[in-house]
């Protein structure tokens, strides 16, 4: 047998071992063919068929080669961005286990990709619904590769799909949606489901400046926030129902954000989320997020319905966020001394339901072994200081109006007496009453007559306005409105004051005790 010569042997080993390039073995190929087999192989004859064998397969390696890089290439044309020159980009990933920018040189089209290999792998069902039926709200998500822009106020879900129909939805994320005259008010949200990213698209995808490893939800600090009572109602309750079942693994992004509201509540929010909120309107760059929920769920007034909770939360476990909130337990101690008497506090109205014998009601509650304070609401109020007087007290007092969602603040087991003023009493005892027994406190309901309401000094006493309230409630909410809550104040009988303030005490010392004995 001849033998190869060891030159020709080491040429050949080196054809098959660098033959991953289609460049090397072209260029192997044409040497081959230009020096002649002979030159290759000193012995020709009995070799030449076996390299033929060898050579031809290495010329059908190149082809798939060229056929597979072909197809890729084609693939990426379909990117307009693909063939862009290679750049510095910069990748930030946020986690509550850290947040880190990584620089990855690359071409846009290679971006996401790069994107996906930094973040854990976290297979997802793609989502894009809505659902309307709920009567106060509608409720949008978007899970998958969902991307917002704020410019354009709108969040675009890339489908994984090549064959997914676009859709697009729009939604004003208030809980008011049958209050046409607020919800004008509301910014709007566009959502949007396309094809994938690397497809072709009329306009090139947007690129991730801020990728989110959690969920994003969106709401409004717009429409009737400024009044307490649609702060929680409206807001705060609803963002909690929303988001609680996330342990603080969501990003809150906040349409129509006022720095005001965030400075009021912002130890609320740090409760519900571990990261910074996002101001949808004035954010430039691009977040990216896994799932998004636009808009809020809501259940019943200033409450909480168990039976639509995952974990069957009620009222109390929304106060126990606020008692984490607000609640210092050495300052409370420095700033509240231990006393025997019940600690009652009186909510103390401007302008319009105000108690007009404020003075003989002080009088007649420190009478009555009361320590009594006088609470003004404002808005410049340090919350905190405020639930620590309120979460101290055994009694709270105030005639009906959005300053009584401060029973919130109040422990469960305490005293609740809300004065109610003509015309007021469906609206105070279903905003009002019937939330704080859901929170376990005791109620009491002080019902004002005409003759300790300020509008028998401008009707008849035989009026309707005074004898049959009901039919004007039930006639037009916006005369109800102007007689009812924006024209009259109350001056309590001290005698009927007196019995209801000695039922109260009675509960609140014994509600003393408990606490005493730790209960």
């Amino acid at each position: 047998m001849i033998r190869p010569q060891r030159k020709g042997k080491e040429w050949y080993l080196q054809a098959v071992s660098f033959c991953r390039s289609a460049r090397v073995c072209g260029s192997m190929m044409r040497t081959a063919s230009e020096n002649g087999r002979d030159k290759v192989l000193a012995g020709g004859g009995r070799m030449g068929m076996p390299l033929r064998v060898v050579l031809v397969l290495l010329l059908f390696i190149v082809a798939i080669t060229t056929i597979l890089s072909s197809l890729k290439a084609m693939l990426f044309e379909i990117d307009p961005l693909a063939h862009e020159f290679p750049q510095i980009v910069e990748l930030t990933l946020e986690s509550s286990n850290a947040r880190r920018s990584t620089k990855l040189k690359a071409g846009r089209a290679d971006f996401d990709d790069a994107l996906r290999s930094e973040l854990p792998s976290s297979p997802l069902k793609e989502i894009f619904s809505c659902d309307r039926s709920h009567p106060r709200t509608d409720v949008c998500t978007m899970k998958g590769d969902v991307r917002m822009d704020g410019q354009s106020g709108s969040f675009i879900l890339y489908s994984s799909s090549p064959n997914i129909p676009i859709e697009e939805e729009s939604i004003k994320p208030y809980t008011r949606k049958w209050e046409k005259s607020c919800m004008d008010m509301i910014h709007e949200v566009k959502l949007k489901r396309i094809g994938p990213a690397n497809a072709a698209q009329k306009s090139p995808p947007l690129i991730c400046d801020i990728h989110h490893a959690v969920p994003a939800v969106v709401f409004t600090t717009g429409g009737y926030t400024g009044n307490l009572y649609h702060e929680f109602h409206d807001g705060l309750i609803p963002l909690y129902i929303t988001s609680q079942h996330l342990k603080k693994e969501v990003v809150f992004v906040i349409v129509e954000f006022h720095n005001w509201w965030l400075m009021k509540y912002g130890d609320v929010i740090n409760q519900l989320s571990s990261y910074p909120v996002v101001d949808f309107g004035k954010e430039t760059r691009i977040h990216c997020f896994p799932e998004v929920t636009v808009g809020l769920h809501i259940h019943e007034e200033l409450g909480i319905n168990p039976s639509l909770m995952l974990g069957n939360e009620t009222i109390q476990d929304f106060r126990a966020v606020l008692d984490q909130a607000y609640t210092d337990p050495s300052a409370l101690t420095a700033l509240l001394p231990v006393l025997k008497k019940p600690r009652l506090v009186i909510i103390v109205r401007d302008g319009t339901r105000i108690f007009q014998n404020l003075d003989q009601i002080v009088a007649l509650t420190e009478d009555l072994g009361y320590n009594v304070t006088l609470w003004k609401p404002d808005p410049t109020t340090d919350l905190k200081q405020l639930y620590w007087t309120l979460n101290s007290s055994e009694v709270l007092m105030g005639v009906h109006g959005a300053a009584m969602t401060h029973f919130l603040f109040m422990r469960p087991g305490s005293i609740f007496i809300q004065i109610v003023p003509l015309g007021t009493k469906w609206a105070a005892s279903t905003y009002y009453g019937d939330p704080a027994k859901k929170l376990g406190l005791q109620y009491v309901e002080y019902i004002i007559t005409p003759e300790e309401s300020s509008l028998i000094d401008h009707y008849d006493k035989n009026d309707t306005v005074l004898t049959n309230p009901e039919v004007l409630v039930k006639k037009s909410w916006w005369e109800m409105k102007q007689i009812y809550l924006e024209h009259q104040d109350v001056r309590p009988s001290l005698i009927r004051l007196r019995k209801t303030l000695i039922k109260a005490k009675s509960k609140a010392l014994r509600f003393l005790k408990l606490k005493d004995s730790g209960l």
